[in-house]
């Protein structure tokens, strides 16, 4: 029996080619413009005295600080996270397939549910210092302690919150090295560390730095750690300017040093990427065979993966856990946000995931589908501050006001600006994976473009879209700084909420909002962890 992959339809019913063209336009103007509003409006400002000012006071001490805040912030992400991928990758120890798993559930918690929390553990008052006063009547000036509102403590906080970006794409590229590669160095002698050192971290580095960058993207694009631990950094200082000074122009010009910084990187690492890549045999899809850790490395190895998944997720999770419960102090009404948070992250994660899913359509059709997809790219790049800078800079140009149901649309028009990458990504691969022979035959058949979308490209690229659909609903319900600067009055979301109380010392107000915010971020990262466990073949 014939099976009827796509439907002939006379060439006389055909649409003109160049109306296949006409979204791609569209979305390319929607997701470039806050980007460019912000960019221009930073070039074409004149100087005022607030800029005046920033630049006397603030700005270089700012840069700086971020500056550092990403080298320190980058060494310890290195320093966590390629120890961890190799050990769970390429060994067999206690709980190593517990692990597994373990080590990427930071991803669910943002990095200012853990400032929030790291901060009620360390402060003078929090349960650590408590402890040792209790067990040695010391007074809180009679010992040190590490300060958490500090910039390395910004650091660690990060770190461990952004490590699984260089973790996945490192346990990633250690999977598919090539076994004769290894064999050969352990044949040869070579001890496990210069197996690691020698062999598989150049073979992985472009995957490494590719991770790494995504992570210090982040960073950078951080507020809501920055801003609740009191670190000075350009996106704290881009708010301030807006917020505090009311002068959106300085801010703008604030921004173009982020785009720069965020520009800076994916340079980086496409420069040191460069033609990278790693011959190997057949035998790189061999199923590994790791070998047993016995006796103390064997807990050694189950120990350091413990520490990090403690400290990235279970100890501030349960912390939060234990204020919530202890206290009882669930907050002034959450419900309200709860509700909020669930309507703006369906909403935005509903228009990211049209935007996307055309994106993914459209990735392999000329020049305008490649520049659709940079600006996508772009906007994810992006911190969300300098996006709803921009935001506010075009709808002042057009004349209008942010209020009511316009504000709320501003907000979702940057969630698509900031997020379409993160939804796009999932569906292009599962159209990747399509074999060519059917778009073929269509194409033999005279069916027209959009005819071949809507019987063959669309029905594959949803193979992806429950992933995306996640990652899109997800993202947005973590999301601060955009939200803080675009929401309409009493439109405020778990995220808002949260770092509200917290910044009016109601950690316990806030732990509940905290914990929603994570447990929502754990269905995809468990998802995502599980399609990665049998990411190769014969495992």
């Amino acid at each position: 029996m014939a099976i009827d992959i796509v439907t002939v339809v006379p060439r006389s019913l055909a649409l003109p080619a160049w109306t296949a063209q006409l979204p791609l336009a569209l979305i390319t103007l929607v997701l470039a413009t806050p980007v460019l509003a912000a960019a221009l409006s930073g070039l074409l400002a004149g100087g005022g005295e607030t800029w005046q000012h920033i630049l006397a006071t603030d700005l270089w001490s700012t840069t700086l600080t971020t500056i550092l805040m990403l080298a320190l912030t980058g060494a310890l992400i290195l320093a966590i996270a390629i120890p961890a991928a190799w050990l769970v990758t390429m060994y067999s120890f206690p709980g190593r397939a517990i692990f597994e798993w373990l080590l990427i559930l930071p991803l669910a918690a943002p990095g200012y549910v853990l400032a929030i929390s790291y901060y009620d553990l360390m402060s003078v008052s929090g349960p650590l210092q408590s402890a040792i006063r209790k067990a040695t009547d010391w007074g809180a000036r009679d010992y040190w302690f590490p300060d958490i509102t500090s910039l390395p403590g910004l650091c660690f906080v990060l770190a461990v919150a952004l490590y699984p970006y260089v973790y996945l794409t490192a346990r990633a590229a250690f999977t598919t090295t090539s076994i004769c590669a290894i064999d050969a160095a352990r044949t040869l002698g070579a001890r496990p560390v210069s197996v690691l050192w020698r062999v598989a971290i150049p073979s992985a580095r472009p995957a490494i730095v590719a991770g790494l960058t995504l992570a210090l993207m982040e960073a950078a694009a951080d507020y809501g750690a920055a801003g609740f631990l009191g670190v000075r950094t350009l996106t704290v200082g881009l708010f301030r300017a807006w917020s505090s000074y009311g002068d959106a122009a300085a801010a703008a010009r604030m921004a173009l040093i982020l785009l720069a910084l965020a520009i800076g990187l994916q340079w980086l690492e496409r420069l040191q990427r460069g033609e990278a890549g790693v011959q190997a045999t057949s035998k790189r899809w061999q199923a590994l065979e790791r070998p047993r850790l016995a006796g103390a490395s064997g807990w050694l190895a189950a120990g350091f993966c413990g520490l990090v998944f403690a400290l990235g997720f279970g100890l501030p999770v349960l912390r939060l856990g234990w204020i919530a419960l202890e206290t009882g102090d669930h907050g002034a009404n959450f419900g309200g946000a709860l509700v909020t948070s669930l309507l703006l992250a369906s909403a935005g994660a509903g228009v990211s995931f049209l935007i996307g899913i055309t994106i993914a359509l459209y990735a392999r059709r000329g020049w305008l589908a490649r520049l659709a997809k940079l600006a996508a790219s772009g906007g994810y790049a992006v911190p969300g501050a300098v996006l709803a800078l921009g935001g506010l800079v075009a709808l002042s140009q057009m004349g209008l006001n942010m209020a009511g149901g316009l504000a709320l649309l501003i907000l979702i028009w940057i969630y698509a600006a900031r997020f379409t990458a993160a939804g796009a990504q999932p569906m292009e691969a599962a159209l990747a994976r399509a074999p060519r022979s059917m778009g073929d035959a269509a194409r033999a058949l005279g069916t027209p473009p959009l005819q071949r979308i809507w019987r063959i490209d669309l029905p594959i690229a949803f193979s992806g879209a429950l992933v995306a659909a996640l990652i899109l609903f997800v993202e947005i319900l973590k999301e601060l700084p955009a939200t803080l600067m675009l929401r309409p009055a009493n439109w405020d979301t778990l995220a808002v909420r949260a770092y509200a109380y917290a910044s009016d010392e109601r950690l316990a107000a806030a732990a509940l909002p905290c914990l929603l915010i994570t447990a929502a971020g754990l269905v995809p990262v468990i998802l995502l962890s599980w399609r990665l466990s049998r990411a190769r073949p014969g495992s």
